[in-house]
């Protein structure tokens, strides 16, 4: 009876989270098996997690990077790095959703942050509108697959599993993404006959990579110091200072801003601190940045983000609420159970399980956004990954990806309707863009969900 209350309500247009407590809540009063306060408390006992507590700082994080400037230095950053390159804007707009990745955590704010500059820019240098936005879609899914990730942390609170570790799992699949996209780019490129959109400089050319050595060998340097017995936190403070000196007489484009997922993963292995408390050293960082250092943030910009902040908090917040009392009724009256005996005696190959659960995170993905989805599908599927031998990190990789792929498809890809408003395109015009890229990005996905390796080696290396 519960899910079809849930499908009932689902399809006459109750927003997903209404419907999931909305039936709970009608099931219990009918029922009468249990008081109807008791949805209340469920609700109230989803959300009392410590991990949790990083969400609200993760999308202030994103939301000061992406109102204090940082995307137009990115941009800068990406196209000395590889605009000089054949198809050079399509390269750009990957590079540079790599690195705002790493601040962001989710699609849509990379959608609309950082693919507002693109779309324009390539338009400018005379490429196709379905062009831009198809790589600009396609880039956008790394946003929560590169860490930090919004929706690596519901995962990880609905799971029980290490925040940390997902995180670290999301790196090399991250590499993997981009590079195939490049690859698609540069198919397009000689296809085309492309040829660059700047002069190759050495000098920019140069300076952009000693960028990349500097934020590459700054950890490393830490590390080879403390091994040799220096104090861990006055290293760190030391490397710091430094690195701020470095970027002012050097006037580096986007060494800083590079470094957010350098700091935020190297103070979680070294135990620094926590996922949670490394999400509050993010929007510490963000607001360095933005306030002080570069100083194009605002104080009245900075309230007006902090409310955005609260009101996409509150959004999220509620969907996990109304998710826990929906979980646990689907476990309560042996719907997941159910489910699990079904697909268990359909078949116990792992493989087959992968593809059958794709399927239909790829469906559910069109139609839900990615935290209601993770919190509906987690206490279905997980427990049949756990049986059939299936890591509970690698399952929320895929889950994940599945799920932002999902983000580009109508009737409900929130990329999808994003970037059509952005390059002012249909979204039938923007929907057929976007297919040629579901090459690249549904490939990766065949290779991480059949190749667990790739996305357990890293924190399986580090101890997580």
């Amino acid at each position: 009876m519960l899910k079809f209350l849930f499908l009932f309500l689902m399809a006459s247009g109750i927003p997903v989270a209404i419907a999931m407590a909305g039936s709970s809540l009608i099931y219990i009063l009918v029922s009468g098996d249990l008081p109807g306060f008791a949805v209340v408390h469920r609700m109230i006992g989803g959300i009392d997690s410590f991990p949790l507590l990083a969400v609200p700082f993760f999308i202030l994080a994103g939301n000061l990077m992406n109102n204090a400037g940082i995307t137009n230095r990115i941009y800068n950053f990406a196209l000395a790095l590889v605009g000089w390159l054949k198809g050079g804007l399509g390269h750009v707009n990957v590079v540079g959703s790599v690195v705002f990745a790493g601040m962001s955590g989710t699609a849509i704010a990379d959608a609309a942050g950082l693919g507002t500059i693109e779309i324009k820019a390539m338009k400018d240098h005379g490429y196709s509108s379905e062009f831009a936005v198809g790589v600009t879609a396609a880039s956008a899914t790394l946003g929560p697959i590169i860490p930090p990730s919004l929706p690596f942390v519901i995962y990880a609170m609905m799971a029980n599993v290490s925040v940390g570790a997902l995180f670290l799992a999301g790196l090399l699949p991250g590499v993997l993404m981009a590079v195939l996209m490049m690859v698609t780019v540069a198919y397009f490129a000689h296809k085309n006959g492309w040829g660059g959109d700047i002069k190759f400089s050495g000098s920019r050319f140069g300076k952009a990579l000693i960028e990349t050595g500097v934020v590459a060998g700054w950890p490393l340097a830490l590390y080879a110091i403390v091994q040799a017995g220096a104090q861990p936190q006055l290293t760190v403070l030391v490397g710091l200072a430094l690195l701020f000196i470095a970027d002012r007489v050097f006037r580096f484009q986007a060494v800083l801003p590079i470094m957010t997922p350098v700091l935020l993963i190297g103070g979680m292995t070294t135990g620094i601190f926590t996922p949670t408390e490394g999400a509050i050293a993010a929007c510490a960082w963000a607001m360095l940045l933005g306030l002080a250092w570069y100083r194009t943030l605002s104080w009245k910009m900075f309230v007006k983000v902090c409310l955005d902040t609260v009101e996409t908090t509150a959004t999220v917040m509620f969907i996990v609420a109304a998710a826990s009392i929906f979980g646990w009724m689907l476990t309560a009256t042996g719907v997941t159970t159910a489910i699990a005996e079904w697909v268990l005696g359909f078949t116990k190959d792992a493989w087959l399980f992968l593809l059958l659960a794709n399927l239909l995170m790829l469906f559910v993905g069109c139609f839900l956004e990615p935290t209601a989805a993770i919190t509906i599908l987690v206490p279905i599927l997980l427990p049949i990954a756990l049986k059939l031998g299936v890591d509970p990190v690698h399952f929320g990789l895929v889950m994940v990806l599945n799920l932002m792929i999902g983000l580009l498809h109508p009737p409900m890809g929130m990329v999808l309707f994003v970037l059509a408003r952005v390059a002012k395109l249909s979204v039938e015009r923007t929907t057929m863009a976007i297919l040629p890229w579901l090459v690249p990005l549904l490939g990766s996905l065949v290779v991480l969900t059949y190749l667990p390796q790739v996305s357990l080696w890293l924190p399986r290396t580090l101890g997580l």
